[in-house]
């Protein structure tokens, strides 16, 4: 095959931003030269990539598993180069690392001003997602994972385990008491997670899945929730152990909770087909010893 890696960058392109007049504004390039790239890519595949219509393009069930192979191998191709050219450099580049807000809030942002004074030549730009972000489809070279990992094609480096709390405000136990088991733990406000719905699986002994009276899609918005009294929540310690320590929370519960549980566990992830780039390893010897989960 003698595709061109210009060309599948072009179709990269298109994919992501959804149609070729967006990839050609992205690329700075011509419409006509996005669909040359295209067509010459079908031609040379002798299949169907990208159903056209009016007003979007859709990936072939062909399509779609050619352009997965293609991210992993231009990402294995960029990684080899740098490894090569900067082999006896310090780590540099740009690194997308991706997490849940409320661990980029608590547990990243408080060291960036430090891990760019260490590594200057390393250009991070940081997202944040309340869902697991496809690493290929966002460009992510390393993604932060809070639970059990389901993925097998990615690589995990432990970062190590989040103990889960039952917490309220102490203004929300004195105007409502504090409960000392489940029954009496139902008859609460519980602030939980619109989803994934798993999240509302709360770690006490016979409780399970809680329906919560108050529901937030991030876990920031939970712990706010909570700080001004509305209810009683379960977030993870790296989120607020600092509020047990200060008094703004209480733990309540806690010889009724269930420990270690794949929920807790918090993994580096990034894909086992990419090689590891210095500048991902930077980043994860950096953050693991800075981490209070």
């Amino acid at each position: 095959m003698k595709t061109k890696s210009s060309d599948l960058e072009i179709l990269l392109a298109v994919v992501d931003s959804g149609g070729f007049s967006a990839a050609a504004e992205v690329l700075n390039i011509q419409v006509a030269r996005v669909s040359r790239a295209i067509s010459r890519v079908e031609s040379e595949l002798n299949i169907t990539i990208l159903n056209r219509t009016t007003r979007r393009i859709e990936l072939t069930g062909e399509g779609r598993k050619f352009v997965d192979s293609v991210r992993i191998g231009l990402n294995q191709l960029e990684l080899a180069e740098e490894e090569v050219t900067t082999s006896s450099k310090k780590a540099k580049g740009r690194l997308r690392v991706d997490a849940a807000s409320p661990f980029i809030l608590h547990q990243i942002v408080p060291h960036i001003e430090e891990f760019n004074r260490e590594y200057p030549e390393i250009e991070l730009e940081l997202s944040s997602s309340e869902g697991y972000s496809d690493l290929l489809k966002h460009q992510i070279d390393l993604a932060i994972r809070i639970g059990s990992l389901e993925d097998s094609t990615l690589f995990a480096n432990p970062l190590g385990k989040s103990q889960l709390y039952i917490v309220a405000s102490p203004e929300y136990l004195s105007k409502h008491g504090t409960p000392n088991s489940v029954s009496e733990l139902l008859t609460h406000k519980l602030i939980g997670f619109t989803r994934p719905k798993i999240l509302n699986e709360w770690p006490v002994k016979g409780l399970g899945q809680v329906k919560p009276f108050l529901s937030a899609n991030n876990g920031e918005v939970v712990r706010q929730l909570a700080l001004e009294s509305n209810g009683i929540a379960c977030l993870s310690g790296f989120m607020v152990k600092s509020d047990l320590e200060m008094g703004k929370l209480v733990s309540i519960l806690e010889s009724k909770l269930i420990k270690n549980s794949s929920r807790e566990n918090i993994n580096a992830v990034f894909y086992k087909s990419s090689l590891l780039a210095k500048r991902i390893r930077a980043f994860i010897d950096f953050i693991q010893p800075k981490l209070k989960l």
